[in-house]
């Protein structure tokens, strides 16, 4: 009876997993992140006094190296390892029961939480295992004839330009694509680009949010509303922006959104959202087949076949942590990061910046170079010298190195890279 009693009481713990009283967030971080914000609004506290505790949060904190390519993927917060940690143990004494019987009943709360985040119905969102899946996923079912156009550009995330470059190949659509030399601080230059190639046959605009390779934000609000106008669809990736910017995907006024969870977000590798219109789901086909493609049904999309619900149920952590600082709060703290770099890097002689330091045009993101030295070898540098870990970034008209602070850098790991910086460029 009392075993009885305990595998009860340890499904039931499962099934609720961070979204009961007792979560991981609430057992490890909760009480230093109250007294935290004692300290941020008190007289004898500071901001670095706050930020300390966020960084502590985190062992990627405690690393041997300086990771600065969190724009590649986000470590994790302890409390989002541990939920993995613990889900994985837990699945591994029976994976058919616990991952379909007790874990799958998670994922509907966690649609309301993630729903919630995004500021959408939760009947529009599906959850996923990247950005990829998720913008591949209405590339590849949108119901596109040939001689349709579709209007991108060349500093768009690979993968979806392999998707439209294949719809192509494959359909026969027209595949548009503008070139930007970032930075531009300027709206109007921006979106007048896109209006200039829309053509009677343009079906739809694709946009990152935020261009992968330099940080650029893009004006997706205003691309949009000139879309419409012209009856064109948007679709927006949010794989770098999701997390980090301040903001709901209604803001945006596109018809489709996809992200990646395991960036600013900081949830499990391997996790992704992917947002809808209402109205437009019933034509996008899915990716992976559904006994009902044409359903109106956003779970069509989330026939995936066995996949692991331990990292899936380990995002419910990471919203509560993300919750807990507080969207408005972690974008400024970024965008304060990148400046603080970026700002005194730009005095260094030698030394480039390749992104806006306004918030209005970039946030995490920044390229830099160092004059006489590639980016390959600007990065091998960092790294070999430094253990700085940063990435290179030359395709098309960029060429820099990408340097991407995260909420849990600390004022002296920007230190740290700005005397780097200043070594390298000094011996070239």
């Amino acid at each position: 009876m009392n075993n009885r009693r305990s595998f009860f009481k340890k499904s039931a713990a499962i099934s609720l997993g961070a979204f009961g009283a007792h979560s991981l967030f609430n057992t490890l971080h909760a009480k230093e992140f109250k007294m935290a914000e004692s300290l941020l609004n008190g007289e004898d506290g500071s901001p670095e006094d706050y930020w300390s505790v966020i960084q502590e949060a985190y062992t990627a904190s405690k690393s041997d190296i300086l990771i600065l390519n969190n724009g590649g993927v986000s470590p994790s917060p302890t409390a989002v390892q541990v939920a993995l940690e613990r889900y994985n143990l837990t699945a591994a004494q029976g994976p058919s029961y616990y991952m379909w019987r007790i874990m799958d009943k998670g994922r509907e709360p966690l649609r309301q939480r993630l729903a919630g985040l995004a500021g959408v119905d939760a009947d529009e969102v599906a959850i996923n295992r990247n950005a990829t899946e998720a913008l591949n996923t209405v590339i590849f079912g949108m119901p596109l004839q040939k001689g349709d156009e579709v209007i991108g550009t060349t500093l768009d995330y690979p993968n979806m330009m392999h998707a439209w470059n294949q719809r192509k190949l494959r359909d026969g659509i027209v595949y548009k694509q503008l070139v930007f030399d970032f930075p531009i601080e300027n709206d109007d230059t921006i979106v007048k680009a896109y209006e200039q190639a829309i053509t009677p046959k343009t079906k739809v605009i694709h946009i990152t949010h935020i261009i992968n390779w330099v940080g650029q934000i893009m004006p997706v609000r205003k691309i949009s509303q000139m879309a419409h106008k012209h009856g064109i669809e948007v679709i927006v990736d949010g794989a770098h922006s999701f997390g980090l910017l301040d903001f709901k995907i209604p803001d945006l006024e596109c018809d489709y959104f996809g992200t990646s969870l395991h960036k600013f977000l900081s949830a499990p590798l391997g996790t992704g959202m992917m947002w809808i219109k209402k109205d437009k789901i019933a034509k996008i086909f899915p990716l992976s087949g559904s006994e009902h493609p044409q359903s109106t049904d956003i779970r069509k999309f989330e026939t995936l076949g066995t996949r692991s619900f331990c990292i899936e149920q380990a995002i419910g952590e990471a919203i509560n942590f993300q919750e807990a600082i507080g969207s408005k709060r972690k974008e400024e703290r970024v965008h304060f990061l990148k400046h603080y770099w970026g700002s005194q890097a730009i005095k260094i002689p030698g030394v480039r910046l390749h992104t806006s330091l306004k918030p209005e045009y970039s946030c995490a993101i920044a390229g830099v170079t160092v004059d006489g030295l590639t980016p390959q070898e600007l990065d091998r540098a960092l790294f070999k010298d430094f253990k700085i870990h940063t990435t290179a970034m030359v395709y098309k008209n960029v060429s820099c190195v990408r340097v991407t602070p995260h909420v849990y850098t600390s004022l002296a790991d920007l230190d740290h890279l700005l005397e780097a910086l200043d070594s390298i460029a000094r011996k070239v």
